[in-house]
């Protein structure tokens, strides 16, 4: 299955190709910025003498800019153009990076994490319509599975990266990170000049009309929020985006830290664990998309969640030896990973004409809100009450994930008449 899928892309058109490949190795590096911090956050407590809860406030002060300017650069890519919203994001994600690099107090390091925000929030808008225009629909569940693939080698990289350069005499996590940054310039001057060079208006330009773009501001705005309240289906999906969000970036942000309190695992074998549940989550995109492309998004949605509620479960009872434990957090990379390439599909045949880019826009929020919730909270349950029941909270948020898929898959008209496209 994880082969078809790869082969599908690989057989595609040279325009297409270099869409899904350069897309995708920009999720990779976008998605290595939104995991710096995790594989390091025990080491950032005692610098800078923070608690894991003001630290948890940092990671959601990313996430919180990167909800807030959703919506801006879906309108640029909307309305303007895609490879600019995409080269500004880029550039800005790679600079607050350096800036966390570099920081030499905390405030310093938010303010890092906040332009990494900013910069991460116009990856979506600028990427899924990309996609959506350049890939015929037949292959597009897979496409969006193969872009997902990035994204979970991007969260599999910065604790290998991290780890391996920190145990060489004299470097530190300002090294790391800083070359992460590095890496970012690169990539996106890479980008945005092949984009430039290779690609035609039709992938590029905007979805809407000149007419469309001649009203004012204010009728921009208010046709905007018309548009948002009207599309409820989008709203739901951005709801269940927001639910799933809080419970997967609860584990992703303290996977560690219960590996090393609860079963005082060393550092180094904690960040190899995250890094295996980023790796097993690549999988199991690859194999969402082709699974949404035989069946509906709703049932892997449903699948997924499930899953992520027994296993989560399992884990924070803590009875198992170490070596299951880590085996459970591997599975959980896998199963909760279904549910990316099923959504994504969901609300690109949700999307009307000319809101693709807002509609993404619009879950990638929901998504964003639940990673600004998440750090915080559970950084604060964690200094409370303990890692085990922060643990048995994630569970409890994963079943709530589940019953509004359940809602969906039953409620939503226009979701249950969305049957599989026919594979060529």
């Amino acid at each position: 299955m994880v082969g078809t899928t790869l082969g599908d892309v690989r057989r595609l058109p040279r325009e297409v190709a270099i869409v899904v490949g350069l897309i995708s190795g920009s999720q990779f590096v976008n998605h290595m910025y939104l995991v710096l911090l995790p594989p390091i956050l025990t080491i950032l407590s005692d610098e800078f003498e923070v608690s894991l809860a003001l630290l948890g406030i940092a990671l959601g002060v990313q996430a919180l800019t990167n909800t807030v300017f959703q919506l801006p650069f879906g309108y640029l890519a909307d309305h303007y153009d895609r490879t600019i919203a995409l080269a500004v994001s880029s550039f800005l994600g790679a600079i607050g990076v350096l800036v966390v690099a570099i920081s030499p107090s905390f405030g310093w390091l938010v303010v890092g994490q906040a332009i990494i925000g900013i910069g991460v929030a116009g990856h979506h808008p600028a990427h899924y319509p990309l996609l959506t225009d350049a890939t015929p629909d037949s292959i597009r569940g897979r496409a969006f599975s193969v872009y997902n693939f990035g994204g979970m080698l991007g969260f599999a990289a910065p604790p290998v990266i991290i780890t391996a350069i920190i145990t060489f005499p004299d470097l530190t996590w300002r090294h790391a990170i800083g070359t992460v940054g590095i890496v970012g310039i690169v990539y996106a001057v890479v980008v945005t000049a092949v984009f430039a060079r290779s690609l035609g208006r039709e992938i590029t330009g905007p979805n809407v009309t000149d007419t469309d773009q001649a009203d004012g501001i204010l009728d921009r705005v208010r046709a905007e929020l018309r548009s948002l309240v009207a599309d409820s289906e989008i709203l739901i999906v951005a709801v269940l985006a927001l639910v799933a969000a809080t419970a997967n970036w609860a584990l992703s942000s303290y996977t560690v830290v219960f590996l090393t309190e609860t079963y005082e695992i060393p550092l180094e074998q904690a960040n190899l664990t995250l890094t295996g549940l980023f790796l097993t989550g690549s999988v199991g995109v690859l194999a969402s998309g082709s699974l949404t492309d035989r069946f509906s998004p709703a049932p892997v949605m449903l699948v997924s969640f499930v899953g992520l509620t027994v296993l989560v479960g399992v884990i924070a009872s803590s009875l198992a030896p170490a070596i299951v434990a880590i085996g459970l957090f591997l599975a959980v990379g896998a199963v909760r990973s279904l549910e990316g390439p099923a959504r994504d599909t969901l609300t690109e045949r949700l999307s009307g004409d000319g809101t693709v880019g807002k509609s993404f826009a619009v879950v990638t929020i929901g998504i964003m809100l639940g990673s600004t919730i998440a750090p915080p909270v559970f950084g604060y349950l964690i200094d409370q009450f303990g890692v085990q029941a922060a643990f048995f909270a994630v569970g409890a948020v994963a079943a709530i994930a589940t019953a509004v898929t359940v809602m969906i898959a039953l409620r939503i008209d226009a979701i249950s008449d969305l049957e599989p496209i026919p594979l060529d």
